[in-house]
């Protein structure tokens, strides 16, 4: 199930191994995945790494903690700090100084953590529907949400279970085939997630509101990226972000829902690379 057509590299560490993709030459981006159940880090951004790559940089798609062929890391506080953690050993392994961020839903939250924990780390960010944000006016936690963090519960993963969460993070179900259920439910029923999933117990967790912290202080070119019809972390949730990061901008995209990345990839990769590119 885990076909990427890319060097697979891990690195092992006593708090859990890491799994990644290695893909191209020049300044370093990470893709850091969502999490929704069967997610990791190419099946996340199959359509992206290789343009973005092609561009002329160097892309590293990671498979967070308890995703894919990553291990759950535990003793932390929050969701998004043993990811950020996981990003930062990838680059101390690799000798990477400096890199850019992007990430979408939980990987976008990571994103941010990783900013304001390792500032002088960070170069860029592209935020895609990042976790951590909260509506001004939406109901929240969305249905898309609850649909996420109950998956596991009750009789466990089905494909019936696995389809309704997937229809809520696009704007067309129509788009979304079979294959991909397939994969994603093989992916959601791996022995080491279906034992603790990764998202369990976090529902509540104080210190995954990053909108409470100092984003003020975050001095790095923010790229915000929103569907429009986003129903798992709408739309209302970019202001507070939009309003407090003090060099983010915004891009919505219409007929779109959480994948931006995913419906609406040329335009994706053609604004992240020049995002990527612009000096600031």
């Amino acid at each position: 199930m885990f076909d990427a057509p890319y060097e697979s590299k891990f690195v092992d560490d006593p708090k859990g191994k890491v799994h990644y993709l290695d893909v191209g030459e020049g300044e370093v981006v990470f893709l850091i995945q969502g999490g929704g159940p069967g997610a990791y880090g190419y099946s996340n951004y199959r359509r992206n790494v290789g343009p973005l790559a092609e561009q002329g940089r160097r892309v590293i798609t990671i498979d967070l903690p308890g995703f894919g062929q990553s291990d759950k890391r535990y003793g932390h506080e929050g969701l998004f700090d043993p990811m950020a953690e996981a990003v930062l050993d990838i680059m101390n392994h690799e000798g990477i100084e400096k890199a850019s961020f992007v990430g979408n839903s939980l990987g976008g939250g990571t994103s941010l953590r990783f900013a304001l924990d390792n500032p002088d780390r960070t170069n860029k960010l592209i935020l895609m529907g990042p976790g951590g944000s909260i509506p001004m006016t939406s109901t929240f936690p969305t249905e898309g949400l609850l649909r996420m963090l109950t998956f596991y519960d009750g009789e466990g993963p089905t494909i019936e279970k696995l389809r309704k969460v997937v229809e809520l993070l696009v704007y067309d179900p129509s788009e979304i085939s079979d294959d991909l259920l397939e994969e994603r439910l093989k992916t959601a029923m791996a022995p080491q997630t279906l034992k603790d999933p990764p998202l369990r117990g976090q529902a509540h967790n104080p210190r995954n509101d990053l909108w409470r912290e100092r984003l003020d202080l975050l001095p790095h070119p923010t790229l915000l990226l929103w569907g429009r019809e986003d129903r798992v972390l709408p739309l209302d949730a970019a202001f507070i972000l939009l309003k407090t990061i003090p060099n983010a901008d915004l891009h919505v995209f219409s007929k779109c829902g959480h994948w931006c990345q995913w419906e609406r990839a040329d335009e994706f990769n053609e604004i992240v690379g020049k995002f990527l590119d612009r000096s600031y």
